[in-house]
């Protein structure tokens, strides 16, 4: 038997054909890939930068999270310029998610990476990995419940 939330499920999972279109995973669970792959990826730029902290000349790397984010939504801001004082809103060529820090230097020898903060900066995003994985397993549990029947 159909009840009125059941159709209005079934509504909302038509295509544009007509067709039932079935989506297993909700986008809490894609949300949470992209959020895991930014987390691998400051760990990852994290972890260079500690083990070439004694390297001379280089220069320390930083995830921006706000690229990250911006890339992941896919939305992009569409905006005509009706004078030419307005801000610009293409984006620039060379913003990257992973960035070189070229500002500072905290050695004799050119190299800037501040131990300290990189071992902050990997603590931080452990935590936040964690709590990631954490929130996924339970979205997983959920569904194996509901797979389960409640059992």
């Amino acid at each position: 038997m159909v009840n009125r939330f059941t159709s209005k499920i079934i509504h909302n999972m038509k295509n544009e054909d007509g067709g039932v279109e079935v989506n297993l995973f909700s986008g809490n669970i894609s949300t949470l890939e992209k959020a895991l792959s930014y987390s691998s990826l400051k760990h990852k730029t994290t972890a260079q930068n500690i083990s070439n902290a004694d390297t001379p000349n280089y220069k320390s790397r930083e995830v921006s999270f706000q690229k990250m984010l911006s890339d992941a939504s896919g939305n992009s801001l569409t905006a005509n310029k009706t004078d030419g004082r307005h801000i610009d809103f293409r984006p620039s060529e060379n913003s990257g998610a992973v960035s070189v820090r070229r500002n500072v230097n905290y050695h004799h020898n050119g190299n800037n990476v501040d131990m300290d903060k990189e071992m902050s900066d990997l603590a931080t995003n452990q935590i936040y990995y964690n709590a990631l994985i954490e929130r996924l397993n339970g979205k997983f549990s959920s569904l194996q419940m509901v797979i389960k029947g409640g059992k």
